[in-house]
């Protein structure tokens, strides 16, 4: 006998068409549907929805959804509705009759979940709507969100523990940034510090290619990078709105679709750019962070950065918007000396209390450490999350090892450099005494009497540069903002300088002749492109003609899927990742026609069965029904079970003549029940 079908599994594949869970997702779904107070720290892209969508499913009443951005909530609602969720949102931007609509299903008792924005719980007429509806779990997405130090930051997050206690029902808490620090801030304010369940899963996402490269002439790197992409979903994140419109602007005259967006845009603009985003193939958004908690889009292919984000956190967060459906993504990230000077600055002139400000230049020491990192990069990201791995053969560094040299003498020579000018200058005054130039500035100085004047000649001003910058970004020298950024040594300098300790430097002389094109991952095999293409085609169509974002036709991973194994039929086509009942109801025969030519008709019975062995089992018993219509000698007369009643067979599999009665019926049962309980036997 198979193994019974669990109802979260059974849910899983008939909604949302996966066959498994992703790892760690089955447990949370599990606890969630239980009814125990969760927290889930997941990846980005790491499935969180579903871990409070398919308990909502398995639960009586509704859910509500706590979620920080309209976008973000009207993509989910969408998306649920296309594979057949009665789920609905009540934000700022409904029209009048999307919220008729949401009050009607509430009253009717047929929604299932509830998005609201976080400051729809300032309103006291929207807390006792709550406390009628039926209200059974409460789901916060983006709990990070309750952090007061937090850069996303939401006051009203602090009203969701009062409301949990209000309506007496449990919280399932899910973010993707939240340091231990912020956990327990997170437990603190939101569980009035009772220990939910806690999940923390892993954080790699090895689908994602993990790349750096230092500045030099960045708007041609990032434009290089977006050429040998064309055509491809990406976002570009920028350090300010200037360069957001500007990039957007070359990228444009490039012949790329795109568009940018940011914080100073009126709010109309940034709705149109996200509703863009969303159902448009290969558009670039290029970005200030502002584009962010709302970006929903489980095909975006690459994200660039042209600017060293914040933190580690903050990095490994936007990276992980691409790649969300599983298929190969990439990403980029520039950095060079300035940004490293204007993110130090940034946190030494902020408002955080001094324990704030050492946490947030120790999370930049990680981000750096990981651009200047002597091996694989994932193995680094993911030490600094807490785990560890083999080198993951799917980065730069490991692509193309670094060639190293020992950089201890380099760096005591510009040590001591700043040592002797009294830690008084940024790195080009330094860069000067230490290769010899006599600048009017050394020699009013009197520099050029320096015992370093002129002892790093053996190096050339471009690799003094790159000496520099990997000096900051090992935190060995800080730019101080009370001496116009003049470098200053830190704690981390002093061993080296003393000659207790030797440094690993990377030999990063740029040279722009020497830069070959960016290697493209490729989605599938070239005997498969076309097809993929002709698919890709046909979703375009299908999504333009009912107004939907393409990905919620089927994600480019679905797509991929087809392309590579070419079902032939609507079972093998059930068979697919991302293909639920709805989705093969409403689109299995247009996707099969592309890739057979031929179209296929199925019964609508049996085609809820298709893809499963119930599905098979229901063609054997229409077999041999056809055979016994008119009785085993063919003069008696014709007798037949409905669609439906096979269907209920094939599912139920009755082991004995007495189960086979009672779903046939005595007629029936006399004419088929001994035939069918040998189709079932031998099934077995």
């Amino acid at each position: 006998m198979p193994r019974d079908i669990a109802p979260g599994e059974a849910l899983l594949k008939e909604i949302f068409g996966f066959d498994a869970f992703r790892p760690g997702q089955g447990e949370i779904v599990d606890a969630v549907a239980q009814g125990e107070n969760v927290l889930a720290i997941m990846p980005t892209g790491g499935g969180k929805s579903l871990c409070y969508q398919l308990p909502a499913l398995m639960r009586g009443g509704v859910t509500v959804v706590i979620s920080p951005l309209i976008a973000l909530m009207r993509d989910q609602v969408r998306g649920l509705r296309e594979a057949g969720v009665a789920a609905g949102a009540l934000t700022s931007g409904n029209t009048q009759e999307e919220t008729d609509a949401v009050w009607n299903m509430l009253s009717q008792g047929t929604l299932k979940l509830l998005y609201l924005a976080p400051e729809r719980l300032a309103s006291g007429g929207a807390q006792r709507m709550l406390a009628e509806a039926g209200v059974s779990l409460i789901a916060v997405d983006e709990a990070h969100c309750v952090s007061q130090w937090g850069h996303d930051f939401r006051p009203d997050y602090l009203r969701i523990g009062e409301l949990r206690r209000s309506l007496g029902v449990p919280l399932a808490a899910f973010t993707a940034t939240a340091d231990q620090e912020t956990q327990e801030e997170i437990v603190r304010r939101l569980f009035d510090g009772e220990t939910p369940q806690t999940f923390l899963r892993g954080f790699d996402r090895p689908n994602i290619h993990l790349a750096f490269r230092p500045k030099d002439s960045p708007r041609a790197q990032i434009l290089r990078f977006a050429a040998a992409r064309k055509g491809r979903s990406g976002i570009v994140y920028c350090g300010t709105r200037a360069k957001t419109e500007s990039l957007a602007q070359a990228l444009g005259q490039e012949g790329h679709s795109a568009c940018f967006y940011h914080g100073g845009m009126e709010a109309d603009d940034r709705r149109a750019v996200e509703e863009r985003f969303a159902k448009e193939d290969g558009l670039i958004v290029v970005a200030t962070v502002a584009f962010g908690m709302g970006v929903d889009k489980p095909d975006i292919r690459w994200v660039a950065h042209a600017d060293l984000p914040k933190s580690i956190e903050a990095y490994y967060q936007e990276i992980g918007r691409a790649g969300r459906d599983g298929a190969p993504a990439e990403t980029l990230t520039l950095y060079g000396a300035d940004d490293i000077r204007l993110r130090r600055a940034q946190i030494d002139e902020g408002m955080a209390p001094p324990e704030r400000r050492t946490a947030d230049h120790g999370r930049l020491n990680a981000l750096l450490g990981l651009a200047e990192a002597l091996g694989c990069r994932r193995q680094q990201l993911l030490r600094y999350f807490g785990e560890s791995s083999e080198p993951c053969g799917n980065c730069d560094l490991c692509d193309k090892p670094p060639e190293l040299f020992d950089g201890t003498e380099a760096v005591r020579k510009a040590l001591s450099a700043a040592l002797r000018t009294d830690e008084s200058f940024g790195a080009g005054h330094l860069i000067d005494i230490l290769i010899g130039n006599e600048t009017d500035k050394v020699r009013q100085r009197r520099h050029d009497q320096l015992p370093t004047f002129g002892v790093g000649r053996d190096l050339k001003k471009g690799q003094w540069q790159a000496v520099f910058r990997q000096m900051m970004g090992f935190d060995l020298v800080r730019p101080d903002p009370e001496r116009h950024g003049a470098l200053v040594m830190t704690d981390a300098a002093l061993p080296i300088l003393k000659g207790e300790q030797s440094i690993t430097l990377r030999r990063d002389v740029i040279d722009r002749a020497a830069e070959r094109r960016p290697q493209v991952k490729t989605l599938v095999a070239e005997e498969d492109a076309p097809l993929l293409s002709a698919l890709k085609a046909k979703r375009r169509a299908l999504a333009e003609t009912a107004s939907l974002p393409a990905y919620m036709i089927f994600p480019d991973k679905t797509l991929i899927e087809m392309a590579e194994t070419r079902p032939q039929s609507l079972d093998d086509m059930a068979r697919i990742g991302g293909v639920g009942a709805k989705k093969l109801e409403r689109y299995g025969a247009e996707f099969l026609s592309v890739i057979t030519g031929a179209s296929e008709e199925m019964h609508p019975t049996r085609r809820k069965l298709a893809g499963r062995e119930a599905g098979s089992l229901y063609d054997t018993l229409m077999a041999v029904q056809a055979d016994l219509v008119r009785g085993i000698d063919g003069t008696e007369k014709p007798l037949s079970c409905s669609a439906s009643l096979l269907a209920k067979v094939a599912q139920a599999r009755p082991d004995s003549g007495e189960a086979m009665e009672r779903l046939l019926g005595d007629r029936r049962y006399e004419r088929f029940g001994s035939a069918f309980l040998d189709v079932l036997a031998r099934a077995d």
